[in-house]
């Protein structure tokens, strides 16, 4: 059997700068229940490069083998009707393994392409679903990555958007419905120049990272040189973070394993909540979000219980872009948040 030719990919650890965007897919990683991140920043700024280096940093994940869902063996949450009907028959399953899926969508992809299609022939005459997955089903326990996510049609982001937060896709033609696990990190970016996403979707991604070309000099630099040294002998660039690869995959699998212990006591609770108030922040996704979010941080940093500094490393990555928009306003919303954040938790 040919052995699968891959292309290098960049390593995570290697890329210089742009803390907020590493910050908020690590922690979308930790709990993908965070709800995703929205990147918004100029172009050429690394935004593609560094979200494929995070799903080539995780490890390998346990599936059915040759089931297109990308089913788990155990979690039953995560599996296609098709598995968990075989486990109640009590058949054996062949279990496999598959790097993370890491799934692109098109900019000009349809529905039937990103949710899939049934075959409504073969259905009526055989009498069987004959269902064709799409993207959402290759993208189950991956990441899905949507470039220039403020050009794609509002319906399919509403698509995207309902699926990853109920972890479910449902495909229904002509009376005939299928339902499949959909839980994936979705991951969007775009240029601000080109256009804002509708702030009701906006809102629901759990993350807003922002993203600015790099000013100094001598960061371009070593910006520069680093991306000359990886295209002219990307093995022994990738050989050198080696080790570094190698530790921050292990504290991503650690602090997952850790998550459910982590607790977040109630006063901490209450102030979160009052800043989302005093932000006038509509309904309390931006509460649970920082909540899981804070949560997150605190098991990347090997404890159990959230801190203040939790919150504040947070807070501004799952509040800013759930601000009103008011065109008078001289003060960044990010740099809002983070005033209101320091007068309620007096920091």
């Amino acid at each position: 059997m040919n052995k699968k030719i891959t292309l290098p990919i960049f390593p995570f650890t290697a890329i210089v700068g742009q803390e907020e965007m590493k910050l908020a897919l690590q922690l979308n990683v930790i709990d993908p229940k965070i709800g995703g991140v929205m990147i918004m920043g100029d172009r050429g700024t690394g935004k593609s490069t560094t979200i494929r280096a995070i799903a080539d940093l995780l490890p390998e994940i346990e599936i059915v083998k040759d089931d297109p869902f990308n089913s788990h063996p155990t979690d039953y949450e995560l599996m296609n009707s098709d598995v968990l009907t075989k486990i109640q028959n009590g058949e054996a399953l062949e279990i496999g393994k598959i790097d993370l899926p890491m799934i692109d969508l098109p900019l000009g992809a349809t529905e039937d392409r990103v949710c899939g299609t049934i075959d409504i022939e073969k259905a009526l005459t055989e009498g069987v679903k004959a269902f064709e997955p799409g993207l959402l089903a290759k993208a189950n326990r991956g990441i899905l990555y949507v470039d220039e996510v403020n050009l794609l049609d509002d319906h399919l982001v509403d698509i995207l958007l309902d699926s990853a937060a109920s972890g479910w896709n449902t495909v229904e033609r002509e009376g005939i419905s299928i339902r499949h696990p959909a839980r994936f990190v979705l991951v969007g970016s775009g240029n601000p120049e080109e256009g804002e996403l509708r702030p009701q979707l906006l809102d629901r991604f759990g993350m807003h990272a922002e993203i600015r070309t790099v000013r100094d000099p001598i960061l371009r630099v070593q910006i520069v040189e680093e991306r000359t040294s990886f295209d002219s002998n990307p093995e022994a660039w990738i050989n050198k973070y080696q080790t570094e690869q190698e530790l921050l995959a292990k504290a991503i699998v650690d602090a997952k394993s850790l998550l459910p212990d982590v607790n977040i006591n109630y006063d901490l609770r209450v102030k979160i909540s009052e800043v989302c108030s005093v932000l006038n922040v509509d309904g309390l996704r931006g509460d649970i979000v920082t909540n899981r979010a804070a949560k997150a941080y605190a098991a990347t940093q090997k404890r159990t219980e959230v801190s203040i500094d939790d919150i504040e490393k947070v807070i501004t990555l799952c509040l800013r872009h759930r601000l009103r928009k008011d065109p008078l306003e001289t003060i960044d919303s990010g740099d809002k948040v983070n005033q209101v954040f320091c007068e309620i938790f007096d920091v």
